[in-house]
Order: structure tokens, then C-alpha cells, then sequence
């Protein structure tokens, strides 16, 4: 009988030696695998003699679908077992998350509702980097984009899951309902030019206009209330400044937050806070995070101030991070992170799932693409089969192919 190939991947990826010239490929069957090798159709490279830095980004608001994850949730007992935690945490706040994401009647009306987006991204994302982090895959550093930063400030262990889902929870909730409906828009241009537009709608005693990211060198979104924001628009329209409305409930990171802070600093003062046990990268200041974070005054202004992405990825490139990892349901944020590095830089952008692809292709297609770059993985941890299934077993391979050449000295 024909060997599964699954057993043969097992063996090869358990008993023989890793070499530094390294080929991946997904297939189901040997067939495939087969004809993936004859037409070229896999990934190649070069291992380093050290692991690359490796960084978790986590993607925020906006990167959203129904359905997301749906295919781990149903194959992968250790995302399911997450996320049902998660779930039973969210249920008595009023956010029924397997019904969001999987329900015979979810949709993305309910899923978008901020309430319910935020809490939903934090479980898929958590969820997700436990994952990744049970085959081994393990960051030195993680960041966040808005509400991402609340998962890499978890799974670097600021606080426990049930914490940070109660406070991403009222985050979406009194953002719901004690902030006024605003808008936001992604510009092509710098940060000074930026302020520069905005000055006229960004007086301190009724700022209309606010900063709420700076994803790139040219790249920021600004926010802010809907009359303004038409002003701004037409503006720019008269300067040939293409702009990008972003599909959003509410202007994030502007003055239009400030009647929920006060609430929010309630139920952050009642979390518990830790140092950061991985290094984490700020939002608020686009550096290391130091003690601040373990603070509720902390987490008060990251939901008031802009998103330095832009900054955050240049610290992470100058501590020496060569690989990110976007921990999302779609890659929103390897794009901007490129754009954000020196000219000269060379680095490894890898997502973790795509909107319309297959689950189980994407990732395993990821976790083939960090291998082939020199990232570790433990093999033994990715091929341990489920209780329902019978385990992975050694198989009698061929040795390695030595060229059989002789040589004389």
C-alpha cells in the first residue's frame, strides 16, 4: 500500500537533518505533491545561520469579514477550543462571537457594528497567534494596529484573556454608544503636510479634525466629524489629492472619542496589569513600550492619540526584526510595513490567513514561507494528531542522495 504522505512528511520533518537550502509546498495528497515539484510550484530559499527576528503584527479594525477562520474553527481543535473560551467570556457582555462570525444568520451588518468588531478581531487574532505559537513559532517582539495592540499587549502577557476582552469589549461598546457617528479618510501625503491641511479644523477649543494614523512615510488618516471632513475633502479634490474614505462607523483616534474616556478609564483601572514579558512596540509613541502600559492612563490615550505605525516598524527594524507576521483574518498592515523600512532593507512579510482563500492553504502555505527563510518550527508539536485521529507515524525513507563522486586527497 502507498505510503500516506502525511507520514512521510512527518518522518522527513522529524528525523532528518534541516540543511540550509529548503523547499515547501502544501499538497493533500502525493499526487500533488508530485505534480507541484514537476511544474515548480513551491516555495525556495536560503536559511541564514541564525533564525530571523521574528515580529507578530496584529491587525486592527476594518480588516473584518464573516467567516473569518471558519475553516480553522472547524478542523483545528486548539483555535476552536480558544475561540469558544473567548466566547463564553464575551456572552455575558452581550457579544455572542461564534454566532458573529459563524451564525446560519451572521452577516456583516451586526459584524461591523464597532461593538461587536472589536471584541471579534481580538478572539480571531488571539486565537490565532496561540496557533501559531503551538508549532513553535514564537515572536521576539510583537505590535498592534488600534485595536490589535490590545492582543499583542495580551499574548505578551500585559494582562490575562479575560481582561482584555473585557476591556476591548467596553472600548467597542461605549465607543458605540457615547460617541457620535464621524468619518475617516487615508491620504497620500506626509504627516506636516497633513497638519498643515487640518490646521483650520484642529483648533484646540473645538478640534473638528484630528490625526488618527501615520501608516507611512505618505500615508495618514485623518478623522474627524462628517462636515469637516467634506471641507477637507473638497480641498483636496482642488489640489488633485486623491483621497480613500475608509468604511468606518465612527472617527477613531480624534477629539470625537473624548466623551467615552472617562467610562473607559473606569473599567481599565479595574484590569490587571503586568510588565510586558516580549517586547512590544507602542501605538501612542511608536517606541518600546516601558511601564506606562501596566497603567489605565495609558490605554485612556491610545484610544485618544494617533497610531505611529510608521514609527513602530522603523524600532522594530532598528532591534533587528527581519521577519513580521501579520496575525490577522486579512494582510492589511506587511503592505504598509514595507513602506516604512529603509530602501536597502531586506525582510520577510508573511501573512496568516486572506479573505476568499482557503484556511488551511494560507497558513500552512505561511508556515512553508517562514521554514524556507530560516524560521525554526517544531514539527513534532505541528503533526500531533488530535485525539479523534490516529497519530503520525516513522516511515522508512531514502537516505540523503550523496552525488557518489570519488575524490582523491
Amino acid at each position: 500500500p502507498e505510503i500516506p504522505l502525511a507520514d512521510v512528511c512527518f518522518t522527513a520533518s522529524t528525523g532528518r537533518s534541516h540543511f540550509e537550502h529548503r523547499l515547501a509546498l502544501v499538497a493533500n495528497s502525493s499526487e500533488a505533491a508530485q505534480e507541484q515539484l514537476r511544474g515548480a510550484n513551491y516555495l525556495s530559499g536560503t536559511a541564514p545561520h541564525e533564525r530571523p527576528k521574528l515580529a507578530f503584527l496584529f491587525t486592527g479594525q476594518g480588516s473584518q469579514y464573516v467567516g473569518m477562520g471558519r475553516q480553522l474553527y472547524e478542523t483545528e481543535p486548539l483555535f476552536r477550543e480558544v475561540l469558544d473560551r473567548s466566547d463564553a467570556i464575551l456572552r455575558p457582555l452581550d457579544v455572542p462571537l461564534v454566532d458573529l462570525l459563524y451564525g446560519e444568520d451572521a452577516g456583516a451588518g451586526a459584524l461591523n457594528q464597532t461593538i461587536h468588531t472589536q471584541p471579534a478581531l481580538f478572539a480571531l487574532e488571539y486565537a490565532l497567534a496561540k496557533l501559531w505559537q503551538s508549532w513553535g513559532v514564537t515572536p521576539d517582539a510583537v505590535m498592534g494596529h488600534s485595536v490589535g495592540e490590545y492582543v499583542a499587549a495580551c499574548v505578551a502577557g500585559v494582562f490575562g484573556l479575560e481582561d482584555g476582552l473585557k476591556l476591548i469589549a467596553a472600548r467597542g461598546r461605549l465607543m458605540q454608544t457615547l460617541c457620535e457617528p464621524g468619518d475617516m479618510l487615508a491620504l497620500p501625503i506626509t504627516e506636516a503636510e497633513a497638519l498643515e491641511l487640518i490646521a483650520p479644523f484642529a483648533r484646540k477649543d473645538n478640534p473638528r479634525l484630528s490625526i488618527a494614523a501615520i501608516n507611512g512615510p505618505e500615508s495618514v488618516v485623518v478623522s474627524g466629524k462628517p462636515e469637516a471632513m467634506e471641507k477637507l475633502s473638497a480641498t483636496l479634490a482642488e489640489k488633485g489629492i486623491k483621497v480613500k474614505p475608509l468604511s468606518v462607523s465612527h472617527a477613531f483616534h480624534s477629539a470625537m472619542m473624548e466623551p467615552m474616556l472617562a467610562e473607559f478609564e473606569k473599567v481599565a483601572s479595574s484590569i490587571t496589569f503586568a510588565k510586558p514579558e516580549i517586547l512590544l512596540c507602542s501605538n501612542v509613541t511608536g517606541e518600546m513600550a516601558m511601564e506606562e502600559i501596566t497603567t489605565p492612563a495609558y490605554w485612556v490615550r491610545h484610544v485618544r492619540q494617533p497610531v505611529r505605525f510608521a514609527t513602530g516598524i522603523q524600532t522594530l527594524h532598528n532591534k533587528g526584526i527581519g521577519a513580521f507576521l501579520e496575525v490577522g483574518p486579512k494582510p492589511a498592515l506587511l503592505g504598509m510595513a514595507g513602506q516604512c523600512l529603509p530602501g536597502d532593507a531586506e525582510a520577510i512579510f508573511i501573512p496568516t490567513l486572506r479573505e476568499g482563500q482557503d484556511d488551511w492553504r494560507q497558513i500552512l502555505g505561511s508556515l512553508g514561507q517562514w521554514y524556507v527563510h530560516g524560521g525554526t518550527v517544531d514539527w513534532a508539536a505541528f503533526d500531533k494528531a488530535p485525539d479523534d485521529r490516529p497519530p503520525r507515524r516513522k516511515v522508512p525513507l531514502p537516505t540523503y542522495p550523496f552525488q557518489r563522486q570519488r575524490y582523491w586527497i
